[in-house]
């Protein structure tokens, strides 16, 4: 069975609108400090941070 034309890029719409969907919910309340999406960024930048520390020490 072969999927038809228009099923062909149906599971790359459900992913953009999946994304969209994880996006809009995270950013909600982003004037907030206490926003998903800020504390999100803020645990990424140290966790970026930690790992070049890690990186820079001499064996």
């Amino acid at each position: 069975m072969s999927a038809g034309p228009r099923a062909r890029g149906q599971s790359s719409l459900e992913y953009v609108v999946v994304c969209a969907a994880l996006a809009l919910a995270l950013g909600i309340g982003m004037g907030s400090d206490a926003s998903v999406l800020v504390q999100l960024l803020d645990a990424l930048r140290v966790a970026y941070q930690r790992f070049g520390f890690a990186l820079s020490l001499p064996w």
